[in-house]
């Protein structure tokens, strides 16, 4: 998601960084997306020999498992540097277990100065990765004001600070832009901010009635981004070293589902769409 620079002191249960990202109140910066390729630039390579090393298949108790998973709480600064509206809590009502499901729930309620709730796990402080391949099967929410994603962040970044942690966003969506999936990576040299993200967008149908496996294989060259074992778009390392191609240390993992802001809220929230879900079918981690 989209991140400011980062100047915040973080905790395991109150985060302030990321995107939905911490980041000083500054004006926020018009951002033009760059044009990116129609198609992959990179051969899908299968490889047999990865192992699964990490997985929550959410298939026992009733809340997320707390060895594998932390919660970011509160507002964070200016809306977590994207003027989101909603107020991230670790209660049941946004974030459980049903079903074999994690549920990320959203919903209309007042707390903390916000007129939303919802919820953001994040395996920082328990599991980070370098390289692999990254598999979320999940189905989103549906309505404007709406904003869930699926990402990664440097886990540098309390010492190096965003963007040059790097960021890769697996899947990010907006409800007043239904079916339209997005992929981006963001680093120093390359963010919205700038104008200059690596970022593409496709056509995904039934993403809020139906599952849908969403992927990257991540090596030292390329990050690339599928659905349903479909390759849409490849981010190279283009040579320039970390300010370019961070990608190269740890990531932990993020769920979380915003409520309006720079992304989400566009067209403004529908409050009569509230509450609203996102449901994690598993995360599987192959090294």
């Amino acid at each position: 998601m989209r991140l400011l620079p980062f100047t915040v002191v973080i905790t395991i249960l109150s985060l302030s960084f990321c995107a939905q990202k911490e980041a000083p109140t500054v004006s926020t910066p018009t951002v033009t997306t760059p044009t990116t390729p129609t198609v992959p630039t990179t051969p899908v390579v299968v490889d047999t020999t990865r192992k699964l090393v990490w997985s929550d298949e959410f298939d026992s108790g009733t809340r997320p498992d707390t060895l594998k998973w932390a919660y970011n709480i509160g507002t964070g600064s200016n809306g977590w540097g994207n003027n989101e509206a909603q107020y991230y809590t670790s209660d049941s009502t946004n974030a459980r277990i049903e079903n074999g499901n994690l549920i990320i729930e959203a919903r209309k309620e007042s707390k903390g100065g916000k007129s939303y709730t919802s919820a953001r796990l994040l395996t920082q402080g328990k599991k980070a990765w370098t390289f692999g391949r990254f598999e979320i099967r999940a189905k989103l929410p549906k309505g404007i004001g709406s904003w869930p994603a699926i990402w990664m962040l440097g886990n540098n970044i309390t010492s190096a600070g965003w963007p040059l942690c790097g960021e890769i966003d697996i899947m990010e969506h907006v409800g007043s832009d239904q079916d339209v999936i997005n992929f981006s990576t963001h680093s120093k040299l390359l963010n919205w901010t700038l104008g200059t993200q690596r970022t593409y967008k496709t056509n995904i149908a039934d993403v809020s009635t139906g599952f849908h496996v969403y992927k990257i294989d991540w090596t030292k060259d390329w990050i690339q981004f599928f659905v349903d074992d479909k390759l849409y778009y490849t981010s190279n390392n283009d040579g320039r070293g970390r300010e370019s191609f961070p990608f190269v240390d740890d990531q932990f993992l993020l769920l979380n589902l915003a409520v309006g802001g720079n992304m989400g809220g566009t067209k403004g929230v529908d409050d009569a769409i509230f509450p609203i879900k996102m449901e994690v079918d598993y995360v599987r981690v192959y090294q």
